[in-house]
């Protein structure tokens, strides 16, 4: 008789429920308290105290908070389903199996999603039953919110299951898990925060301009309920009164669910490939694909120079610092050594081992000539961002504060006022020397204020058409003679 090759395993499906039950089981008693007090409060208060687009709308907002609970809660269903990987008994033993891995990964993959989704469908079912108790059922409100929490779910446990494949190691993998999912807005900040030492006027603390790389913090910004309100007056034995009613609502940027279920698709097929070909002998390794390590030992060494470096100087020599931007020698200095110290820390967690100096001089020269670069392209601004005055035909609206004052202005009603500002943006730019000469003389922090000399902070903030933000603030010294 002629085998047949299986991609499911029934028995290894339901094992892995039934052994992991607590896990599922208690945050299926924590969603449905949800219901319960939503029961409560309606008996209280009365069966029809919530209208139909208002449930609606608590069912949306449980939406736009399934990125951060599938945040944590996937990521420990896809240890339990996966954690023998980073075991090496444990791999060795699932490996002798009578099973392909196509199929062990199929088995794995769905019993895992099914332990992510059975919270969730306990809390829906509960709640159905409370809106059919009120009267407030929305079939519509449910679909969308059951889709939303499928898209969202499926993509969690495939970027966890991503993690996993990526790692041998247990301990490494919650680690990368959140570097993954904050990875961009790290360093959106840490790039930021270091080129505001360096660049004349940059102010900006976080740009948003790569947000969509993580993921939760995206999602939670972007998918909203959208409630359209109605003024309804009532009249009371004590007089009229109007309210705004709610009477319909939607969830903005639903669309945006379905983008990250297919990146959800695609890494869930990427941990498929990488499961084919991985060794078994990875186990307990803290990167188990090998043309990811030189990428790990290298990312290490860059967020180390870039987060340890601002550290160091701020400790060693920001008290000497003459003026409001680095020294440019003593930071490449401190960036030298935390690069330094992140290259062979993540040498160290790569090889298991202390003994990583022979030989590594070459890496190390590339860290620290990288180092060395950075800093020269801030302190250059090789990339112009100093004198960089977005045209008029980019800009939506300008916000600009001096002297205490604020104004907005917009192309399409203060054109003129608009072109003032740029031409006084452009003349500030361009006096970038004189004014961080005086700035570094103390010339701002020690003149007296009369009627021929003072200084004023100026904050200049540029939204664009694109949605991207321009921001500055100058601390400018003032002379009747310029």
């Amino acid at each position: 008789m002629q085998s047949r090759t299986s991609y499911f395993n029934a028995t290894l499906f339901r094992r892995n429920l039934t052994r992991f039950w607590p896990l599922w089981g208690l945050a299926s008693f924590i969603g449905a308290l949800f219901p319960l007090a939503v029961l409560l409060d309606m008996v209280h208060r009365g069966w029809h105290s919530f209208s139909g687009p208002e449930f609606t709308q608590m069912y949306y907002n449980a939406v736009s908070a399934v990125p951060v609970i599938s945040l944590v809660y996937t990521a420990l269903c896809a240890m339990a389903v996966w954690g023998y990987l980073h075991n090496t008994r444990s791999v060795g033993l699932m490996h002798t199996l009578p099973i392909r891995r196509e199929g062990l990964f199929l088995t794995n993959f769905l019993s895992g999603f099914a332990m992510t989704l059975i919270p969730y469908a306990v809390t829906g079912a509960l709640c159905v039953l409370v809106s059919l108790c009120g009267g407030v059922f929305d079939a519509k409100g449910l679909l969308i919110t059951v889709l939303a929490v499928l898209g969202e779910s499926f993509f969690y446990f495939s970027s966890a299951t991503f993690v996993c494949f990526i790692t041998g190691n247990a301990f490494a993998m919650p680690a990368l898990y959140a570097l993954l999912h904050f990875l961009a807005v790290l360093l959106d900040w840490l790039i930021s925060s270091f080129a505001q030492g360096f660049i004349f006027g940059f102010s900006t603390n976080y740009t948003g301009a790569v947000e969509w790389l993580s993921p939760t913090v995206y999602l939670a910004h972007n998918i909203q309920p959208l409630g359209t309100y109605e003024e309804v007056t009532q009249a009371y034995a004590s007089g009229t009164y109007t309210e705004h009613v709610l009477t319909s609502v939607e969830l903005e940027n639903f669309w945006l669910v379905g983008v990250y279920a297919l990146a959800g698709l695609a890494l869930a097929l990427l941990a498929l490939l990488l499961y084919r070909s991985r060794r078994s002998e990875t186990a307990g390794d803290v990167v188990a694909v090998g043309w990811l390590r030189p990428v790990f030992r290298y990312g290490v060494a860059g967020l180390c120079a870039l987060l340890g470096g601002q550290l160091l100087y701020s400790l060693f020599w920001y008290g000497f610092q003459q003026g409001d931007y680095y020294d440019t020698l003593p930071m490449v200095v401190c960036l030298l050594a935390a690069g330094t110290i992140g290259y062979y820390g993540a040498s160290m967690l790569l090889a298991k081992s202390l003994r990583v100096f022979r030989g590594s001089w070459r890496g190390l020269a590339i860290v620290l000539a990288g180092c060395a670069l950075v800093c020269c392209v801030l302190h250059f601004d090789l990339l112009g961002v100093a004198d960089r005055v977005p045209e008029a035909s980019q800009i939506r609206s300008v916000d600009i504060r001096v002297s205490d004052n604020s104004y907005t202005f917009t192309p399409e009603q203060d054109a003129d006022l608009v072109e003032q500002v740029r031409a006084l943006h452009q003349a500030v730019a361009a006096e970038e020397a004189y004014i961080r000469e005086t700035e570094t003389a103390g010339y701002t922090s020690s003149m007296e204020e009369s009627p021929d000399n003072s200084h004023t902070g100026l904050s200049i903030t540029y939204t664009l058409k694109s949605g991207a933000k321009v921001d500055r603030w100058y601390f400018l010294p003032i002379t009747r003679d310029r």
